[in-house]
């Protein structure tokens, strides 16, 4: 990696997944030598600059939301040949295609790597340009080898064509948590925690609909919310019917996760859809006792149940009943906990994921020394 530039092409600059893993991606480089340049549509949050200070990677904004494509892109390749970038790498759907166009006009090699679920093919439009843009050449990375099973079915792809790298973090260092005191909780209160945007495909409705059930039959539970976004007032609604107003805690953005993971009983993903989200990972590298949906990648993450719990998505009855059994096996948790964070040492390591994409990189430029 030493010496090579490399192009990083970002749809936003907000704290969701795909932007945590870059952000990740991009420190492993920088710590290898590489040199980075993070390029963002104009207008943002500026969380990917303010989460890379310190790392010499350079974060370049550019117009590009509600800039029709034959303005962007002149722009977009100013920006890269300026920056010297040998290889560009575009994230999610968008920057595959605008991309594709960029390192074709530079005559550099591309790397798309595809987050999250099918989205991508919510209209034949978007799969087709999907399709022209992996026809140009470079590489199509996906996070999760299921999603990669769609990609290659929904763009008619060979087996060769779609590369698996799961997401990797660093490890989440253990903190005293000082969540239960925030909410005021006492030491008979059992804590769950989801950490997701409020989007109904994060099935944050489930979990407090399993709240309700876990109530009824006289637990006391809470469960603490990280995330932010439209269904917030819906989910606080929703406590209300079922009954759990008071032991539902809608925390906001936080940047604080070790924190949060290590005040928590039992960490609950109960996604409608996910690739291989960076908040389970970070769950398993803090040891949590973790519930998830059977979704994406996160049943293979989880070692199909032999590192944390896989429940059906948007079954609130199910995933009542198993946090209910683990509530009530305390050597159960501990057994999990462990077993989850030896996974994500062995498997979901920051430094395995960067190099496994260096190789990719090596492939494209043919072995040239990136100098």
């Amino acid at each position: 990696m030493r010496g090579l530039r490399i192009g990083h092409l970002m749809e936003s600059d907000g704290p969701g997944g795909s932007e945590r893993m870059l952000t990740h991606l991009v420190r492993a480089q920088e710590a290898q030598g590489a040199e980075c340049v993070v390029v963002v549509p104009s207008g943002g949050e500026g969380w990917l600059g303010q989460n890379l200070a310190g790392t010499g990677a350079m974060v370049r904004d550019v117009p590009m939301v509600g800039v029709p494509p034959l303005r962007c892109l002149p722009m977009l390749v100013r920006a890269f040949r300026t920056a010297r970038v040998q290889l560009l790498h575009s994230h999610e759907f968008n920057m595959a295609v605008y991309g594709a166009v960029v390192a074709r006009r530079l005559r550099i090699p591309h790397v798309i790597t595809m987050h999250g679920s099918r989205y991508y093919a919510d209209t034949l439009r978007r799969t087709l340009l999907l399709r022209v843009a992996v026809s140009l050449g470079g590489q199509l990375v996906a996070v999760s080898e299921r999603l990669a099973g769609h990609l290659r079915h929904d763009l008619h792809l060979r087996a060769s064509s779609v590369y698996t790298i799961p997401n990797g973090i660093p490890p989440v260092a253990r903190v005293e948590s000082t969540l239960r005191d925030e909410l005021g909780l006492d030491n008979d209160a059992r804590l769950l925690l989801a950490v997701g945007n409020l989007y109904p495909v994060k099935g944050h409705r489930h979990l407090i609909e399993a709240l309700g059930l876990l109530r009824r039959q006289g637990r006391d539970v809470h469960a603490a919310i990280a995330g932010r976004g439209g269904e917030e007032e819906s989910l606080r609604a929703l406590a209300v019917s079922v009954g759990v107003a008071d032991r539902i805690h809608l925390l906001g953005l936080r940047s604080d996760i070790g924190n949060l993971l290590h005040g928590t009983d039992i960490f609950v993903m109960p996604s409608l859809s996910e690739g291989l989200p960076i908040a389970l990972l970070e769950a398993m590298h803090a040891g949590c006792t973790i519930v998830a949906s059977d979704v994406g990648e996160m049943s293979i993450a989880l070692d199909h149940g032999r590192a944390g719990r896989v429940v059906a998505p948007g079954d609130s009855g199910q995933l009542a009943a198993v946090l209910d059994e683990l509530l009530a096996a305390p050597a159960e948790m501990t057994r999990l906990s462990s077993r989850a964070a030896a996974r994500a040492t062995a498997e979901y390591d920051v430094s395995r994921m960067a190099t496994r994409y260096g190789e990719v990189y090596a492939r494209l430029l043919g072995g040239q020394h990136p100098g």
